[in-house]
């Protein structure tokens, strides 16, 4: 049979979609300008990359039902809440973000800090309120969205990209921030799907290299992206990063070495996925995706 990637994200997505509206408040009301702001960075576009690999993992290990929506948006809310703090003018002081105006340039300072921190608690509100997850596994999918987001994850690695901007490129350096910053985030999308379905240990040992590795990979293509891509291929501004003197895959090594390295993590991702055969299609072309994308 043959699959497409395209359709299996577009199908996903759509579902994700719809469960984010319904998850969301509604416009208007009390608090108006404060959900409008929270919608209007939900709502701007995106592949909804993580919610769809949490969704994969989810199948892969046998989930079935509708229970993986809830750590699906979750993901997705906390992804949106990160892209809306990283944009302000105290961290990247972006313009731009798929195209629309970041949410900071569209509302203010004040409303974009608080739309972005009220995505990250609605994340855990909606994991611990649902009723379509046992308890248990609740509060693991709490646990491992919390640690991977927190300061032993992206934040962490935020704060490390920061501190060590303009310092001379450092490998090592640059593989523990992208690892925190973007690999934990990622790996927990994946790891949270297997939590849904109850995976057994093995499930969750290889799941996580996948997650990690094509974390690790999605961070050296968006380094090459903002070096070779245009602005209107990412809809935001790019050649931030060397400006500014952050450490990258390619202003360390280059970028055909950087994109060298980017496949041989694809290429681990996949080999930890052969236990599965054939039901391993779906991860396996996402992780390829991941280093052909062009936004």
């Amino acid at each position: 049979m043959l699959r497409s990637l395209s359709s299996y994200m577009a199908e996903r997505r759509e579902l994700v979609e719809d469960a984010l509206e319904r998850f969301l408040p509604e416009p208007g009301g009390r608090y108006s300008r404060l959900t409008d702001a929270m919608r209007y960075s939900v709502f701007s576009g995106g592949k909804r990359l993580r919610p769809i690999l949490a969704i994969a993992a989810f199948e892969i290990v046998g989930g079935e039902g509708d229970a993986m929506l809830v750590p699906a948006c979750a993901t997705e809310l906390i992804h949106t809440y990160s892209l809306i703090h990283d944009d302000l003018p105290a961290m990247d002081d972006d313009d731009l973000r798929r195209g629309r105006p970041t949410c900071h340039r569209e509302f203010d300072d004040a409303l974009a800090i608080l739309a972005g921190d009220a995505l990250l608690t609605l994340a855990f509100e909606i994991v611990t309120q649902e009723d379509v997850l046992a308890p248990e596994r609740a509060a693991a999918i709490v646990r491992e969205l919390a640690g991977a987001n927190g300061y032993r994850g992206m934040l962490g690695g935020q704060a490390a990209d920061i501190a060590m901007e303009g310092e001379l490129p450092d490998i090592g350096a640059i593989e523990y921030i992208h690892g925190k910053k973007t690999g934990a985030p990622l790996a927990a999308a994946v790891r949270v799907g297997t939590i849904a379905a109850g995976a057994k240990s093995i499930d969750m040992e290889r799941l996580t290299k996948y997650g990690e590795q094509i974390g690790l990979a999605f961070q050296i293509a968006d380094d090459l992206l903002d070096e070779t891509g245009t602005a209107e291929e990412m809809g935001k501004a790019v050649g931030k990063d060397r400006g500014r003197g952050k450490m990258t895959y390619p202003a360390v090594v280059g970028a055909e070495s950087a994109m060298i390295r980017a496949q041989e993590l694809v290429d681990d991702a996949i080999r930890s996925l052969d236990a599965y055969g054939e039901r391993a299609w779906a991860l396996t072309e996402i992780a390829r995706f991941i280093v052909n994308r062009r936004n």
